[in-house]
């Protein structure tokens, strides 16, 4: 058998990770918002899961214009979150729990209150410290123009101009600058972080847009032309590489010298690339010269349905193991609908307006989308890879899509004129207790306000209960454990009914899914583990999920 415990150096092959977004998942100082001391008191519930890593989203000094990945100080943790010796406790108890720390890094951007952008700012248009972003003149006689039609990710122009007439671009928030990583003070300060928190004993990073840092900056700038253009679908209009700002063929530099930082410690530290690029291109970022791996988000893009799962699964394995990487996969995440909810939309749903509709129109069915994504995740964990589970999927949370607009969090509402409701759904502060102010998650109420049905998800109310998602993902970790062995898969045709995907791994052990709508023989062997209990009638019941020996 293959060893792919945590003391291996590959050790993220075939891990779990399961990502805690710090703000929503406990509160130990009784002000509303989670921390680093929460997390920390919270450690016990991670190893007793069975995962194999932490990923913390950003942790760090930030106004949060974008939920913390605004970053103001790549080095420091923010005041209300805690301080570096809180996270030094946390990493010394996640490591005796026998568990790795990965920690999200926000390198194509800054906060516009770090030091540096304040610097450019007074130092003025063709000073050294603007140079470390991208400043240009505007077009038109007076410069009121922007310097190009290039649009940002949460709409309206990726150009912001300041008060001595240059504009800066920001392709996400105005208040998240764009870093020029042309410049060598720029490659040479993120060299500084990758050590900073490497020494600190963190195991690993992910890479925040990692497919956007080199961009063609050579005068004239060019435009994209169209508002089609301006996006990341671009990529699939476009010959690779040829993007302006999105997947160029530089970026990969910037991340075979991190690499070579990675690579001088023992063991070396590895790295995820957030990459919304295709498949292909995508797997470029996790050389072994470079990240290790990249987030697959066409599985988490894609519908309930069985052939289009399994094309995916299969580009996916074979695009990884064309450059000797392992797959990735994610059902859910802080940007997305929680799958649970997601899962249960038609094909071609606007998920914006089914949360402008308070998740009304169309309706979802609680039950039924917890009964789903159950089944999604047992099939997620029988897959050869590395998965990775966000914080409440556990507890098969669904999305509070009806939280008012009074009470949102995300700029993303107020940064696109109150168009897109934007992802404070998913980031609703976790329930671990029945009762209390915030169901546990702190002494008094939480930063964004839970359901009252959270009580019923809460871990007080699913420990130790059988059939319970919490138990469910715990016997699920425990069992994928002992089961794991190698990275191979061979889907499973003969006999199996329409709307069913059925694989074999290592030592013949098979995991079946039902993603049709009726119930279908249960295939002979015994049965190690069901996403809900069976009937006994030998069949297999739509939305349903089966590893067998």
């Amino acid at each position: 058998m293959t060893d792919f415990s945590s003391h291996r150096p590959d050790w993220w092959r075939q891990a779990v990770v399961y990502q805690v977004y710090p703000r929503s998942f406990a509160d130990a100082d009784g002000d509303g918002l989670g921390d680093l001391r929460g997390v920390t008191d919270r450690l016990s519930h991670l190893a007793g899961l069975g995962v194999d890593a932490l990923w913390l989203s950003p942790f760090y000094p930030s106004e949060l214009a974008d939920g913390g990945y605004d970053v103001a100080d790549h080095r420091d943790v923010d005041p209300r979150l805690g301080s570096l010796a809180d996270f030094d406790a946390l990493a010394a108890e996640a490591h005796r729990l026998g568990l790795k720390v990965i920690v999200d890094l926000v390198p194509n951007h800054t906060s516009h209150q770090h030091l540096w952008f304040r610097e450019a700012l007074a130092g003025g248009p063709g000073s050294p410290a603007r140079e470390r972003y991208v400043f240009r003149d505007g077009r038109g006689p007076s410069g009121e123009l922007p310097p190009t039609d290039w649009q940002s990710v949460f709409g309206g122009s990726a150009w912001q101009r300041v008060p001595d007439g240059q504009w800066y671009l920001h392709l996400f928030a105005r208040e998240q600058p764009d870093l020029n990583w042309d410049h060598e003070e720029v490659r040479e300060d993120f060299r500084t972080t990758l050590r900073f928190w490497s020494d600190r004993g963190v195991d690993g990073f992910r890479v925040d847009v990692a497919h956007a840092l080199a961009k063609d900056l050579a005068e004239p700038l060019r435009d994209l032309g169209t508002p089609e253009l301006a996006g990341e679908d671009a990529l699939d209009r476009l010959p690779p590489g040829t993007h302006p700002f999105y997947d160029r063929d530089e970026v990969h530099e910037i991340y075979r010298d991190w690499r070579r930082v990675l690579d001088s410690y023992t063991p070396p530290r590895t790295a995820v690339a957030e990459a919304w690029v295709p498949g292909a291109r995508r797997a470029l970022y996790a050389r072994p010269e470079e990240l290790n791996q990249a987030f697959n988000f066409e599985y988490l893009q894609a519908s309930w349905d069985a052939e289009e799962i399994r094309t995916v699964v299969t580009d996916s394995l074979a695009t990884a193991r064309a450059v000797g990487a392992s797959a990735t996969w994610v059902l859910s995440n802080h940007d997305v609908l929680r799958h649970g909810s997601r899962l249960m939309l038609p094909p071609g749903t606007d998920d914006n307006a089914w949360l402008l509709s308070g998740g009304h129109a169309p309706p979802v069915d609680e039950a039924a989308g917890l009964r789903r994504a159950r089944a999604a995740t047992l099939l997620m964990l029988a897959l050869p890879g590395s998965s990775y589970v966000y914080q409440g999927e556990e507890l098969g949370l669904p999305e509070v899509a009806d939280l008012p607009v009074e009470v949102l969090q995300d700029p993303l509402w107020e940064q696109t004129g109150r168009v897109r409701k934007g992802r404070d759904g998913c980031r609703v502060p976790l329930p671990w207790t029945t009762t209390g102010a915030s169901y546990g998650f702190g002494v008094s109420g939480a930063w964004l306000p839970q359901p009252p049905y959270f009580a019923r998800y809460s871990v007080e109310a699913q420990e130790g209960v059988q059939g319970s998602t919490l138990e469910l993902y715990r016997t699920a970790l425990r069992l994928r454990r002992k089961l794991l062995d190698g990275e191979e898969l061979g889907w499973l045709r003969d006999g199996t009914p329409p709307g069913v995907l059925a694989f074999a791994r290592h030592d013949g052990w098979r995991c079946v899914t039902n993603l049709s709508d009726a119930p279908v023989p249960l295939p002979p062997g015994e049965v190690l583990l069901s996403s809900v209990s069976l009937d006994g009638d030998g069949l297999l019941g739509p939305d349903t999920t089966v590893w067998l020996a």
